[in-house]
């Protein structure tokens, strides 16, 4: 009950930028959970800049857009969770992330190549699709699935190779 209260406190004073250090770090799991959708759905109402501090890598990739990676307070990386797992860093980065689901981090956008001008669009997918989501669109189907950007806009494709290439090897 603290850590909510202390948020709300935070919002009273209406800031430009939100600071949250482990915010929900003491919580149970469904509770975390559902402060975590609640962070998401205030997110969607404020369009606040937040500096959201956690230890724990799959709280981040849900919360965030951006991720900084710091190692011995030296800034190693910061780049959107899709590409900080594709395309770590370092080997500490590579080690940071081992565990994570890639199939629920992976994204349409972040591994799309170039799209054929003649791409059908009717069947298309948005950027943030995740591998997960992307995996049963290709059983049976041998077309490439156009990605487009949040105004409808072909920004790639992709194929079924392509998709369990980023899931099996990082892209």
């Amino acid at each position: 009950m603290q850590q909510r209260v202390g948020i709300a406190r935070s919002l009273a004073v209406e800031p430009d930028i939100w600071f949250l250090d482990e915010p929900f770090s003491a919580l149970d799991p469904l509770i975390r959970r559902q402060m975590q959708d609640e962070f998401l759905r205030l997110q969607d109402v404020l369009h606040k800049t937040i500096e959201f501090i956690t230890h724990d890598f799959l709280e981040a990739l849900r919360v965030a857009d951006r991720i900084a990676i710091l190692h011995e307070g030296r800034l190693v990386q910061v780049d959107t969770p899709a590409r900080v797992m594709l395309n770590p860093a370092d080997d500490y980065v590579a080690e940071f992330t081992r565990d994570v689901p890639r199939a629920k981090v992976v994204t349409a956008g972040s591994i799309a190549e170039r799209a054929d001008a003649r791409l059908d669009t009717s069947d298309a997918v948005g950027t943030h699709t995740t591998v997960e989501e992307l995996l049963p669109l290709f059983d049976g189907r041998s077309t490439p699935l156009a990605v487009l950007d949040e105004e409808g806009r072909v920004t790639g494709q992709l194929t079924g190779d392509k998709v369990l290439r980023a899931l099996a090897a990082g892209g």
